[in-house]
C-alpha cells in the first residue's frame, strides 16, 4: 500500500542527490566554501564561485526539472494509450525539435536572421528546437480533433517522427562534416545548456506543467476503467486527451529544446515506480513519477561528471546504462513472483 512515507522518502533522497551533485565535480572544493558561496558569502577562490553559482547549481536543477517532466510526460502517455512503449517522443516532439536544430546548424550554418535582428550559437539552436517541437505538436493538436481512436492518433505521431527523422536524414547526408558533428554533439543531450538567467523561464515553465498534469489525475483514473464508462461518468475524454498532448507537448518542447533529446527517462520511469510501488492511483503515481524521475536524472548527470581533467560525458550515454539494469531487474523480479 502506499503512504506518504513513501513520498518523504523520495522528496529526502532527491534533496540528497541534489545536494551531492552541487558539492561534487571535477573540480574538488571544500564543502565549507560550497556552503558558504551558496548561502551568499564570498569564496576564497573566485572560480568557486563561478563554478558552484553558474554551472553546479543551474545545471542540478535542471537535471531534476527535466527527469520530473519527462517521467510525467511518460506516465500521462502511458495511461492514456494503454501503450506500455508510449514516450514523449512517441509523437515525434523529440524529432520535430531535432528537425528545428538540424535546419539551423545543416541548412542554415548555425545562424538564422529574424526579422532584422541575426541569432547565432545557442540562442538559434534553442529557438529552432522550440519552434520545431512546437510546429510538430500543432500538428498532433490538430489531428486529435479529427481523429477518434487513441491507435489511430498514436500511429499518426509515428508517422510524423518518422518524417522529421527522414528530413533530418536528408540534411545530414548534404551537410558538411562540421555540421554533422555540431548536430552529433546537440543530440546527445546534456543537462548544463540553462544558465541562471535562463532558469526563472525554463523552471516557471516546468512547474507550470507539471502543476497541471497532477489535475489530470482524477480522470486519469476515471480513464483506466474504459473510454465508455469515462464519458458516462461526465469525463470529456476528447477534451482530455487534448490537454494532455498540450501538457507533454510542451514540456517536451521545452525540455529538448534546452537539453536536447533525452532518451529513456519517459520511457522507463513510470514502469520502475509502477513496479516499485503497485498502485493504479494516479493521485500517488503522478508526484511518485516526478520524484523518481528526478532521482534517476540527478543520478545520471552525476555519473556524468568524471574526475580529473576527462570532461563530462553526454547525458544520452549515461541514461541507458544506469536505466536497463534496473528495468530488466525488476522485469525479471515481477516474472518470477
Amino acid at each position: 500500500m502506499i503512504r506518504i512515507s513513501h513520498l518523504f522518502l523520495l522528496v529526502v533522497l532527491s534533496i540528497v542527490l541534489f545536494a551531492i551533485n552541487i558539492l561534487y565535480g571535477a573540480v574538488k572544493i571544500p564543502m565549507s566554501e560550497t556552503l558558504s558561496i551558496l548561502f551568499g558569502g564570498t569564496a576564497t577562490n573566485s572560480s568557486w564561485q563561478f563554478i558552484i553559482l553558474d554551472a553546479r547549481l543551474p545545471q542540478a536543477l535542471t537535471a531534476l526539472l527535466s527527469g520530473a517532466a519527462l517521467s510525467v510526460c511518460g506516465l500521462l502517455l502511458q495511461t492514456a494509450f494503454r501503450n506500455p512503449l508510449a514516450d514523449p517522443s512517441i509523437f515525434g516532439i523529440s524529432s520535430g525539435a531535432g528537425l528545428g536544430v538540424a535546419l539551423i546548424i545543416l541548412f542554415f550554418g548555425g545562424s538564422v536572421s529574424v526579422a532584422g535582428s541575426s541569432m547565432s550559437g545557442f540562442v538559434a539552436i534553442l529557438l529552432g528546437a522550440f519552434l520545431g517541437a512546437m510546429a510538430v505538436m500543432a500538428i498532433i493538436l490538430f489531428l486529435s480533433t479529427i481523429v477518434r481512436g487513441y491507435v489511430t492518433l498514436l500511429i499518426a505521431g509515428i508517422m510524423v517522427g518518422y518524417l522529421s527523422s527522414s528530413a533530418i536524414s536528408l540534411l545530414n547526408f548534404f551537410s558538411t562534416a562540421e555540421g554533422v558533428k555540431s548536430y552529433l554533439v546537440w543530440g546527445m543531450g546534456s543537462f548544463s545548456g540553462v544558465t541562471m538567467a535562463q532558469m526563472p523561464l525554463f523552471a516557471s515553465i516546468i512547474l507550470l506543467g507539471l502543476m497541471f498534469s497532477l489535475m489530470l489525475a482524477k480522470p486519469l483514473n476515471t480513464l483506466l476503467l474504459g473510454q465508455r464508462y469515462a464519458e458516462n461518468l461526465g469525463v470529456n475524454v476528447k477534451r482530455l486527451r487534448f490537454f494532455l498532448l498540450l501538457i507533454t507537448g510542451l514540456l517536451t518542447a521545452v525540455v529538448t529544446a534546452y537539453c536536447g533529446p533525452v532518451s529513456f527517462i519517459g520511457l522507463a520511469v513510470p514502469h520502475v515506480v509502477r513496479l516499485l510501488f503497485p498502485t493504479d492511483n494516479h493521485r500517488f503515481l503522478l508526484p511518485m513519477t516526478m520524484l523518481f524521475g528526478a532521482l534517476v536524472s540527478l543520478s545520471c548527470n552525476l555519473v556524468c561528471v568524471l574526475p580529473g581533467t576527462l570532461g563530462t560525458l553526454p547525458i544520452n550515454a549515461v541514461t541507458p546504462l544506469i536505466g536497463a539494469p534496473i528495468i530488466l531487474r525488476f522485469l525479471i523480479r515481477q516474472q518470477n513472483v
